[in-house]
């Protein structure tokens, strides 16, 4: 039988491809953007990981969400750092969610303040894709724009204060097999299902990202 991590893997498998190959990514991975579609991106991440972290101390108490909620994850200071860099220090007037950015960072909400499983859910889709795929990214960036290695700009995608990445996924993957494993059958289809939605919402993003630079070329 495979493990609940392996079931969401496989359950999203089609959607996460469909991320990584929309139109604005390959865009992005081609170094076929200019700095401030990059910008512009970034500007979106904020608003999701501001409601993915907004009641995360609350969260770390829920027995549920609590083990998943680990302060070394948090994103908001890099990404905080980052726009700082990417467009000046008057960033925070400025910024501006793109519809389907909202639509994401509502649904994070709901499943924060309602449902810890599919708040987990959402945790899992953006910390540990950014984590993993996260490098390719800041790699493309910094040779495609000449931002430092790991510096202002690409902050968001260095996780400096985990000690052992590879050995914190193991330990994630953990976490998700104990959830399984305490979730009835229903639930564990109703996690999976809102690990696919996760990835739906966020190619939204990426496509409302490609349509707005579509139209201002």
């Amino acid at each position: 039988m495979d493990s609940f991590s392996d079931v969401l893997r496989t359950a999203t498998r089609e959607q996460h491809r469909a991320a990584e190959s929309a139109p604005f990514m390959s865009a992005l991975l081609g170094a076929r953007l200019e700095v401030a579609a990059f910008a512009r991106y970034t500007e979106q991440l904020w608003f999701v990981y501001e409601a993915l972290e907004r009641d995360a101390a609350r969260l770390a108490r829920d027995p549920v969400a609590g083990p998943f909620v680990r302060p070394e994850l948090l994103r908001l200071p890099a990404l905080a750092e980052d726009l700082a860099h990417l467009r000046g220090p008057a960033w925070r007037s400025t910024l501006t969610a793109l519809p389907a950015t909202l639509r994401y960072a509502a649904r994070i909400g709901e499943c924060a303040r309602a449902w810890p499983a599919g708040y987990v859910a959402h945790h899992y889709t953006r910390y540990l894709g950014d984590l993993s795929g996260g490098r390719v990214v800041r790699d493309r960036a910094e040779r495609a724009w000449g931002f430092a290695p790991g510096g202002p700009g690409v902050r968001f995608y260095d996780f400096d204060r985990l000690a052992d990445p590879v050995a914190f996924r193991h330990e994630y993957r953990r976490l998700l097999d104990g959830l399984g494993a305490e979730s009835n059958a229903a639930e564990r289809r109703r996690v999976a299902d809102e690990c696919g939605r996760a990835f739906a919402l966020n190619t939204g993003v990426l496509e409302d990202l490609y349509a707005e630079l579509r139209v201002s070329t």
